[in-house]
Order: C-alpha cells, then structure tokens, then sequence
C-alpha cells in the first residue's frame, strides 16, 4: 500500500474526516508545405514509425492530414456567465470548456462586479490591469464564493488566470479582523512559485486592510516564530514542519489551496506532504469543513484517484484533452544532426533569444551548469538557476530574470510551472520531458504542457522549440504532440535566415503585445487613479535571517 493510501485509511479510521479522499537525419517526418515554404511537421499526422533513411523519407508520401485536430465550438449561450454569481452557483459537475478563437479562449463576456467580490479586492483588480474576468476566473469565481463553500477542481490553460481566480476567492473568504490568525493556507511545489503567490496577493490586496501573508519556505520563518499571517503561502515540506512545531495554527484554517494541484498530488511528488498538511496538522473539524481549491492546467489519470478523497462532493471545471495547448504559442521543433549539434545550434539562436526574454529547460542541473558556463565562455550572457542553489540565491536570480536584468535563463523542471514572466517570449525545450515509467523513461506531456506556458501568457503570443537528436528523443516528442493533438512546424536548419525570420514574426507579436489589455466598458474601470504600493512585502511576510538548524524536506529540493 502506498504512503499516500495508508495516510488516508489510517485517519478515516481515527478520526471519520470528509475526505474520501542541418540536412534531416534518418528521424525526421515527412516535409509538406504549410505556407511559410518547405518545412517538416511533428503530430497528429505524423507516421508512427518515421523512415529508416532520408531518401527514405523524401520519397514517402504524406500519411493522413497534418492539421491539428480541430476544437469545437464554444457552448451557446450557456457558455457566458449569465449576470450576478448567484444565476451560476448551481454546482453542476463537469463543466467541459470549449475553446474557439484566441480572445475567446481567454476571456469571458462577464464582469468583476457580477462576481460577487468586494469594492476592495475589484480595485486592487482593476490596479493590476485586470479588466475583465478571464473564462476560468468568471467560471470559477462563482461557485468558490457561494454559501455554504463547497470545494473546487479547475483546470484551465497555462496564462489564462487561475492564479488570479483562486486567490480572488481566497482574500473574498479571510476575516480582516483577525489579521493575526492564520485562515487561508496555500501550497505550491516551488519556492518560486510560493514566492510569486505572495507577491500576488499583496498586490491584488493593496487595498484590503489588515492584510498579513506569511511566506513559509525554507529558512523563511525561525524555529520557535510562530506564523501571526491570516494568509500562508509555502511549500508543503515547510508548512508541514511549522504544523508539527506547533509554530502554525490550523485551528481555524477556512480554505486549502493546492496551486499545480497534479504535481502536488502526485504519488512520485509531494502527494505525501499534502495529505499530510490536510489529515495531520488539521483538527478534525476544519479538516471537514475547510473549502478545498485544486488549481492545474492538467490532471492524469494517476492523480485523478486522489482527487475526490483530498477533495470530496467538489464543483468541477474541466478541459479536453486537445483543448489544453495555448493557441498563441508557434510550437516548432529542430532536428539536430546529433547530440554534439544541440549546442551549435541552441547559439545560433540566442540573438533570437534576447529579443524579448527565454528559457532554456534541460533535464539535469549538471546539464544547465555546463551549458551556462560554456555559452559565457563563448561571449553569450546566460544565466543559471537549479535546485542546487539556496532560497535566497534562486529568488534573487528569479527576481533579476523578472525585471529583465537577465534575458536568457537555463533552468530545470524547477520553473517550468506557474512561473509568470510576460515578456518570456521563447521557451527552448533542449531536453525533451521524460518521467520515469516500468520500462524505462518515458515522455512527459504534462511537464512538456507547463514548460512551454512560461511563454503566451495571458492571449500573449510566443513561441516553443523542442530539440531533437535520435530516435529515442523523436518517439518522445512523436507521443506528446499525438497526446495533445498538436502540430509541431519545423524550422529549417539549412537556412537559418528564413529559420530567424520566421521566428523573429512570433517573438515581434509578443512585444507588441506585452502591455495589452482588453477593452472594457468605462463603468467597469472606476479605480481610483493613484497607485499605492502594496504594504510592504518584506515586513508582511513572517521572515527571518536566522537558519533553521534542519531543512525542511520538500520533496525533490
């Protein structure tokens, strides 16, 4: 029996909780012209078994349509949130979201003031450049909001708003009168992202009173410090420390939100750590009547079984399969001649790379530590960040990539999840995902999925490029791009200046784009026109320069 299982049946049987719960190697695919000249695709369309040889593959003819599956349309009129929460907060299960344009596959017809939020918490909204809802925002918000709180499972792409939907829901749901009294708990698997959380939060809260948020990561909060936030964002390895130290009390914790809830609830991941946060640092009481919130652009099968025992009876908003790519990201792969090319070739984009901002993801940090050191050594300005790093190194170098110091960031899985930067407009897969399976590794879709939403967040434009070098690294691009359903176009090794330009077009967008926002009626922008700073982070957060004399454990740092 697994850990997670064990967890579960032992506090079922205590304490009875509601909780059920170059020229193409021999590997490449059939070229076909798709209006930017003669270039490869990887897909739906592509031959399961690619060509032994090249000669091979230019005499074989296409095999079915290329294109990618397409999405249905967008559910009538039933789709659009119809005026005041109160008309949605029916809690039917399940909500399947169809996607058709690019406006339509972000936001909804509604408004913030439908929704049900306070004056307060609609101007920090509306401060932010929030304007209108987005779908999964305006879906969601309501049956979050609705008497008696029932729980919740959204999934919705990456960049389209999940982060500001729950913690929307989460500040409509804290008692500012006790501002010293910890009530909403936040888990996120990365410090980064928990630090991001926090950062959120102060400024969508810039106009709530009493607002207090405690960041509970590694070496944040001193042993014997008790936690005085009435919001507690961390990691689960942290909060389950502070919890057994007595230094958090969870007596009258009202909402429990898992961010990147497939990850978090992953058998392999922190699946332990948060059944144990729920079921061992709760009393019995709030562990029945604390309203659960599950956030993730994607939930497989194999966390699915936890689902409704980590959150029963739970409203849920959910996608298709196909549905859960970004339209606004140009997905391309590179066929490399070999292993050694993957470097030539990851240089002669970086002057692609630094026109706006990107990320490089590798499997292993030793992998992103040579190739940081060797594209310095070659006069390319790159930087680093891995799991090897401490908390205060990852966040400062987290920070000089946000406010754009640094352009071109090599990283691992650590930052392919619910990292916001809006000027990231290229990812570069040089590693394709893979996870471990019972006959070896195996490709990772859902990693591939996160990786490549750092870049078109929110309707943005950007754009994807996957290395590829043998046969074993093009099955597993072959199996991710079938799974999704989704069209890779290849860019022309052999002429790098129609590669550039094609590239440059997407990258171009993206800028043009980085300070868009929605056009909205004049009745729903009535924020007052000063900006106040958001009370200080540094101060609001339960911090300390004193070392914990252990680490706590969060899973895989």
């Amino acid at each position: 029996m697994s850990n997670i299982a064990s967890i579960l049946n032992e506090s079922e049987s205590a304490a009875k909780p509601a909780v059920e719960a170059g020229d193409a190697p021999a590997w490449n695919a059939t070229p076909t012209t798709i209006g930017f000249g003669s270039v490869g695709r990887l897909g739906s369309g592509a031959a399961a078994e690619p060509p032994k040889d090249a000669a091979a593959a230019a005499a074989e003819p296409a095999k079915g349509d290329a294109s990618a599956a397409p999405n249905s349309k967008e559910d009538g009129p039933s789709a659009a949130v119809p005026g005041p929460a109160a008309k949605i907060a029916s809690g039917d299960v399940p909500v399947v979201i169809n996607e058709e344009d690019m406006e339509g596959q972000i936001y909804s017809n509604a408004a913030w003031k439908d929704l049900g939020i306070s004056d307060e918490i609609h101007r920090g909204l509306l401060s932010e450049n929030y304007l209108r809802p987005s779908k999964i925002q305006a879906r969601s918000l309501p049956l979050m909001l609705n008497d008696p709180p029932k729980n919740m499972v959204a999934q919705s792409q990456s960049g389209t708003g999940k982060t500001v939907a729950f913690l929307t829901a989460t500040l409509s749901r804290v008692d500012f009168s006790k501002p010293e009294q910890p009530q909403a708990l936040i888990l996120a698997p990365t410090q980064e992202l928990a630090d991001q959380i926090s950062r959120n939060i102060h400024s969508i809260g810039r106009f709530v009173k009493n607002l207090k948020v405690a960041l509970a990561i590694p070496r944040k909060i001193a042993r014997g410090e008790n936690v005085n936030s009435c919001i507690v964002v961390g990691t689960p390895g942290t909060v389950l420390d502070l919890g057994r130290r007595k230094q958090l009390d969870c007596s009258q914790l009202k909402v429990l939100v898992l961010d990147e809830a497939d990850n978090m609830l992953d058998l392999n991941g922190l699946g332990d750590q948060c059944l144990r946060v729920k079921l061992r640092i709760m009393p019995p009481d709030v562990i029945e009547s604390v309203q659960v919130l599950l956030f993730s652009a994607t939930f497989p099968p194999k966390v699915q079984q936890w689902i409704p025992r980590f959150a029963p009876n739970a409203n849920t908003l959910t996608l298709k399969t196909k549905e859960l790519t970004v339209r606004g990201i140009s997905q391309m792969f590179v066929d490399c001649p070999n292993d050694d090319s993957r470097y030539d070739i990851l240089c002669k984009l970086y002057g692609l790379m630094t026109i706006g901002q990107s990320v490089i993801f590798v499997r292993t940090r030793k992998s992103a530590t040579e190739i940081q050191r060797r594209m310095t050594e070659d006069g390319h300005r790159v930087t680093v960040l891995h799991g090897d790093f401490d908390s205060t190194e990852r966040l400062e170098l987290l920070g000089q990539f946000r406010a754009g110091e640094t352009k071109v960031l090599v990283t691992t899985n650590v930052l392919s999840r619910g990292i916001d930067v809006a000027s990231v407009s290229m990812v570069i897969n040089y590693d394709i995902p893979t996870k471990p399976g019972p006959n070896g590794d195996e490709p990772d879709a859902e990693t591939y999925l996160h990786r490549i939403g750092r870049t078109g967040r929110f309707g943005r434009i950007g754009v994807s490029i996957s290395f590829v070098f043998d046969q074993r690294s093009f099955d597993h691009l072959n199996a991710i791009t079938t799974h999704f359903g989704i069209d890779l176009v290849k860019l022309p090794t052999n002429d790098w200046d129609e590669a550039e330009e094609l590239v440059k077009q997407v990258i171009k967008k993206n800028s043009a784009q980085a300070s868009y926002v929605p056009k909205v009626d004049d009745s729903q922008t009535e924020a007052d026109d000063s900006k106040p700073e958001p009370a200080e982070a540094v101060s609001q957060r339960t911090s300390s320069t004193k070392k914990e004399d252990d680490k706590p454990a969060d899973a895989g740092w």
